[in-house]
């Protein structure tokens, strides 16, 4: 019924009936989105998600049959990039795609094709450096969506990751709040809750930080929100 739906919409949808017939399907074409069920003959949703974000930076919507809180935190701190719950509303669905596909445009700095579903003009990022944004001792590289430190380590980025992660060096030395966060992020949802976001800058503060429970460049103003200090003051 989904597949239906998102046809109707005009995207081009790939079905597959558990985690052994996706992975089949990925070595076959590379999906600019993944929507998936966690509740999935033969593996755990969530695990699937946890492999499929370690090697790559497709996005994925999580569909949650019990919607439940800890279902919500879990993908997200596995890199998730958005959740919905079941039974979802269709229309609902197809504008979190177009969301996604949509953010995940803006972070590779390009124009989305216009005659693809579900994009929007991109945003293209202001002139930088062509190793990319610096802090401390990281680099953000604006095209591979990943983070390298002087070394030359690597590590990946997912989309809401790198949305997060822009809106703080775009606003340097300023505190935002949570709700501002959301927004510049594009990440709200309509049952956003604060625990949402604090996990979202858990995970980059382990990729960013030298020290992640004394962080020096993301820190937390109690009351308010969070401020981005780019010399790690």
């Amino acid at each position: 019924m989904v597949g239906d739906y998102l046809r109707m919409h005009g995207f081009e949808v790939s079905l597959c009936d558990g985690g052994r017939a996706l992975r089949r399907r990925l070595v076959e074409v590379a999906p600019d989105l993944i929507v998936l069920d966690l509740n999935m003959p033969e593996e755990d949703g969530l695990s699937i998600v946890r492999d499929l974000k370690g090697r790559s930076t497709i996005p994925i919507i999580m569909l949650t049959a019990t919607a439940s809180p800890i279902d919500r935190v879990v993908g997200l701190e596995l890199g998730a990039d958005d959740y919905l719950p079941k039974p979802c509303e269709l229309r609902e669905l197809v504008a979190r795609i177009r969301s996604v596909l949509r953010r995940a445009a803006q972070a590779r700095g390009t124009s989305p094709d216009p005659a693809r579903p579900g994009t929007q003009q991109g945003v293209q990022p202001s002139a930088k450096p062509e190793s990319g944004v610096r802090f401390g001792r990281m680099i953000v590289d604006t095209e591979t969506l990943r983070l390298r430190d002087e070394a030359g380590t690597e590590q990946i980025l997912t989309r809401s990751e790198y949305a997060l992660l822009k809106a703080f060096l775009d606003n340097p030395k300023r505190v935002l709040t949570r709700e501002r966060l959301l927004d510049l992020a594009d990440a709200r949802d309509p049952e956003a809750f604060d625990r949402a976001i604090d996990v979202r800058i858990n995970r980059i503060r382990k990729k960013v930080e030298p020290d992640p429970a004394n962080p020096r460049f993301i820190k937390t103003v109690r009351g308010m929100g969070y401020v981005f200090r780019p010399e790690g003051d």
